[in-house]
């Protein structure tokens, strides 16, 4: 999906300079014939067509190439590694045979590509019913006299004259034709004979597919509307330089377009006559008599062929290649873990980019750091799918869920039964239970469970989750009260379940055994380690009070809510002890109370994106300790 997503970005922007040129070489044509201005947008459809396919086939030429130095040689590997087990949907940074660079990809690109595939569809599907219409109406219609070779057919009354057909092309004319003079008729004949002898079946047909997959831009729209312009121009100084006087031929087309329609959906596979919104146009075109009349040349068709191949080609084979700049200093870092082959170093600078929520830098130590292990370890071992995991653990952190999936998944196919295996197969469990895959999550905790035994009271207490979102009370309360036994009961994870256990328990009304658990939770949490983030060293912190004025929030960004703790109904308030900096950020923040299941963490990155208006002392602008407290809350 994202090799896709990439292919249409750069069909999107590369149609946008192929629609823009014609335009311009239409523009620079405006005192040629219309037949000329007509090759043009022909040319530029048929490039459009060309553009897709070429940009699959044709090797890549890099507008910006990565640097081959060893920061990049090791994410590459590390690419190259992982890439080859992702599925089509699994966004997984690979590179294509051309040598492009696909990022990781997110749920909204899928959307885009689901909308454009849908929006052909609809458009195909136009032209295919136009075509069967067609056909139909050839087959029902009466034959008249050919026409210079041409077969003409005669259809019902009050129909528009059209051309139809790529191999045998035929003239319909409407049953009234037989009462109409001669003059307008021999008109009629020889505008749709221009059609077929300047191959106007073909290149409609040409310019509606290309149309069909560039429903969504507005200048292929207004791009077809040139081209229909030019072609039915075209057509008729086709007649009038075959000695038609303009002024009786204008007020034959007038009455045909006054007369006789065409239905709408079958202009997607004929060529019809007259359109009413552009009769005016043709109108004045016909009657002026300085209007240049000359058909092009067969050469001229050649240099447009020629002209369009050159500009095509180099453009599709262009490809965007990873242009994101990397600090000096993470690079360095890379430099020098790939030298001194220390993936710690890597991972330990990636959890401080991820800190700051800066992702991407943190997925290039990531892939780095892995590349390292594969290279060191082997791409079976333990080391390896470890690393696995963390690259997993980030792209959840940052809602990448599809891609959390496979790397979670490639990593349990490396570790198979180890413990190590543990925390991968509960973030699977925890994203098929976000998906309502209720028994596929349960099998997964169940795995976690026997990989690890140490992990039991947490598969349990999910375990717990899946039975209750299957409406069993009792198994549910069962499974927590096992995870308790198998749980240290001064552990994080033993304040966790308590907590789970009883936000169950309050929905099931047992509200006294409720407040018991959820204060032995607290009072654990109480004595566990604090968390910590965003440490600066040499900040001496003042109290309010004594001269001192609070800091005052000035700008706030709203938590998100962790998957885990969502899925679990875990509610409840984390309490932050921080330094309000003088340039107005959180520094030096510690949970003083936390809840566990990723909102602790989530408060944290909320309260780094806060800006404040710095506490005071004597007006100057000093650093403040303060108590900030998260609330989080179901909808």
């Amino acid at each position: 999906m994202a090799t896709l997503y990439g292919i249409l970005t750069g069909a999107a922007l590369k149609s946008l300079l192929v629609l823009a040129a014609a335009g311009l070489m239409a523009v620079l044509l405006r005192r040629h014939s219309a037949g000329v201005r007509h090759l043009v947008w022909t040319a530029a459809f048929a490039g459009l067509l060309a553009l897709l396919g070429l940009m699959v086939l044709l090797p890549g030429l890099p507008v910006i190439s990565l640097p081959q130095g060893p920061v990049f040689q090791a994410q590459a590997a590390s690419a190259a590694a992982v890439g080859h087990a992702a599925s089509d949907d699994c966004c997984v940074p690979s590179r294509d045979r051309q040598g492009a660079v696909h990022l990781p990809g997110l749920p909204w690109r899928k959307f885009l590509v689901w909308v454009w595939v849908a929006g052909c569809a609809f458009s195909f599907a136009r032209m295919v019913a136009a075509w069967l219409v067609m056909l139909r109406v050839r087959w029902a219609a009466r034959s008249l006299p050919d026409v210079d070779g041409v077969t003409v057919l005669e259809t019902r009354p009050g129909s528009m004259p059209m051309t139809f057909g790529i191999l045998r092309p035929a003239i319909f004319l409407p049953a009234d034709a037989a009462d109409w003079p001669e003059e307008r008729r021999r008109a009629v004949l020889m505008h749709e004979l221009a059609h077929i002898r300047r191959g106007d079946t073909t290149t409609h047909l040409v310019a509606r597919a290309a149309l069909a997959l560039y429903w969504w831009n507005p200048l292929a729209w207004y791009a077809w509307r040139r081209f229909v312009r030019e072609r039915e121009r075209a057509a008729d100084d086709f007649v009038l330089s075959a000695g038609a006087r303009p002024s009786s031929y204008a007020a034959h087309l007038l009455e045909i377009a006054r007369g006789l329609h065409a239905t709408p959906a079958v202009g997607c596979a004929a060529v019809a006559m007259a359109c009413r919104l552009q009769l005016e146009g043709r109108l004045l075109a016909i009657l002026d008599s300085n209007v240049n009349r000359k058909a092009p040349r067969r050469a001229v068709g050649w240099i447009a062929t020629l002209a369009t191949i050159l500009l095509i080609a180099p453009l599709a084979a262009l490809r965007a290649q990873n242009t994101e700049t990397v600090p000096a200093d993470v690079a360095a870092t890379i430099r020098a873990a790939a030298a001194q082959k220390n993936h710690q170093m890597l991972e330990s600078a990636a959890r401080a980019e991820e800190a700051y929520r800066k992702f991407d830098l943190a997925r290039r130590l990531l892939d780095s750091s892995l590349a390292i292990r594969g290279e060191v370890s082997g791409q079976g071992s333990v080391e390896y799918g470890v690393g696995l995991i963390k690259i997993a653990d980030l792209e959840l952190s940052r809602k990448n869920f599809d891609e959390a999936q496979n790397f979670y998944a490639k990593a349990v196919s490396v570790l198979g039964n180890r413990a190590e295996a543990a925390p991968a197969l509960i973030h699977l469990g925890l994203l098929a239970l976000q998906r309502k895959n209720n028994e596929k999550a349960y099998d997964y905790f169940q795995q976690a469970q026997v990989a690890d035994p140490s992990k039991a009271g947490p598969a349990l207490m999910w375990m717990a989750i899946v039975r209750d979102r299957q409406n069993d009370t009792a198994g549910a309360d069962s499974l927590f009260k096992q995870s308790f036994s198998v749980e240290y009961m001064g552990s994080v994870e033993a304040a966790t379940t308590l907590e789970a256990h009883a936000a169950f328990l309050r929905r099931q009304g047992r509200n006294d055994e409720a407040k018991a658990l959820t204060e032995h939770a607290a009072t654990i949490r109480k004595n566990l380690p604090t968390t910590e983030f965003r440490q600066v060293a040499g900040v001496t912190p003042l109290r309010v009070g004594a001269g001192v004025m609070p800091p005052k929030l000035a700008y706030k960004v709203e938590p998100d809510y962790s998957e885990e703790a969502r899925m679990a109904r875990v509610e409840g308030t984390v309490i932050v002890k921080t330094t309000i900096g003088t340039d107005g950020t959180a520094q030096n923040m510690q949970v003083i109370k936390g809840l566990g299941l990723g909102l602790d963490e989530k408060a944290l990155q909320a309260i780094s994106q806060w800006k404040f208006n710095s506490g005071t002392k004597d007006g100057q602008p000093v650093p403040v300790m303060a108590t900030i407290e998260v609330n989080f809350r179901l909808l």
